[in-house]
């Protein structure tokens, strides 16, 4: 009686199977943002919907095409990864935006600053976020043309139904000049970034991701705690503070990247409360009367010396093996 010899790999404990994996996660991010993108189709047209595709096309193919160019798996496709960068990218472009614009930030996001540090997990900071700023630097006047369509219009400012463009909320406070009511916020009757322009959307779309385990509410309330605080501490409305910009946006969607973000709950919360800081900051003395995404950023590249102030301990002994 003959017996076959099989290999036999063991791991290191524990042997479970867990079906969340890359790929439920961010199918799970692209859900939580569907709220927002059904929004901006209602604001601005199905020119909304045609540039979130092209975004995530786009991303999905620099993806594939950079590893197949690098020798690389092409299969990570299948994570939807690339997808939600190119979702989350186009959030955080004007609607009417070029679309070979848009193309261009994908290249930025997915071949530089993911790809070319080593694919997911590696980046140093968040794709979607050195896109937008690439672009801002670029293209600078497509990056400030803000549409507002015949909904806005009627809502907000009493003009004709015909598409026009007009300065964000935050360049009119800067401007001294009139604002939206804060109703007007919060549902979204207002001009900027496709993505950006309904806290309530977004706020749905967050606690999804709550509800889902898919991100911890600690980066979200200590960045939105901090720039409530800091707008009363300088006289503004912080309603509108948190309503108007990226700051929904970045701190549910952005903010809470697995990859650039701490790993400890309290390097979460002083991750929320530096990126509230630094929004905080720019939006009252910098040129650029919007913040968010230079102040995410910043606590991107300060997210491995955040983990490394707020490691915790095993039995007496830090993680590295320090007593």
């Amino acid at each position: 009686m003959s017996i076959k010899h099989q290999n036999l790999v063991v791991s290191a404990a524990p042997h479970v199977n867990n079906p969340v994996d890359t790929a439920v996660i961010m199918r799970d991010v692209c859900i939580a943002l569907v709220p927002a993108l059904a929004w901006s189709i209602y604001i601005f047209g199905f020119r909304a919907l045609l540039l979130t595709a092209v975004c995530m096309c786009a991303s999905v193919f620099f993806e594939w095409a950079v590893r197949r160019i690098m020798h690389r798996d092409s299969s990570t496709i299948k994570d939807w990864s690339a997808a939600v960068t190119g979702m989350i990218l186009a959030f955080n472009l004007p609607v009417g935006l070029p679309l070979w614009m848009a193309i261009v930030g994908c290249f930025v996001a997915i071949v530089i600053v993911k790809q070319l540090f080593g694919g997911l997990g590696q980046n140093f900071a968040n794709p979607a976020i050195v896109a937008r700023i690439a672009l801002f630097v670029g293209f600078a006047g497509k990056m400030a043309e803000w549409s507002v369509t015949g909904k806005m219009a009627a809502a907000i400012l009493n003009a004709s139904p015909d598409a026009i463009t007009g300065p964000t909320p935050l360049a009119l406070l800067a401007k001294g000049a009139e604002v939206p009511n804060n109703a007007q916020m919060f549902l979204g009757f207002i001009n900027g970034s496709m993505g950006e322009i309904s806290a309530a959307a977004l706020i749905i779309g967050g606690l999804y991701l709550v509800f889902r385990k898919v991100i911890s509410p600690a980066i979200p309330l200590s960045y939105m705690a901090t720039v409530a605080v800091l707008a009363l501490c300088f006289g503004l409305d912080p309603i509108f503070q948190l309503c108007a910009g990226g700051v929904m946006l970045g701190a549910i969607f952005m903010a809470t990247d697995y990859v650039t973000s701490p790993i400890t709950t309290a390097g979460k919360i002083i991750f929320g409360i530096g990126c509230g800081v630094f929004t905080m900051l720019i939006r009252q003395f910098g040129a650029y009367p919007e913040g968010a995404s230079f102040a995410i950023l910043l606590m991107n590249i300060l997210t491995p010396h955040i983990d490394n102030w707020t490691k915790t301990k095993l039995n007496g002994v830090e993680k590295g093996g320090k007593k």
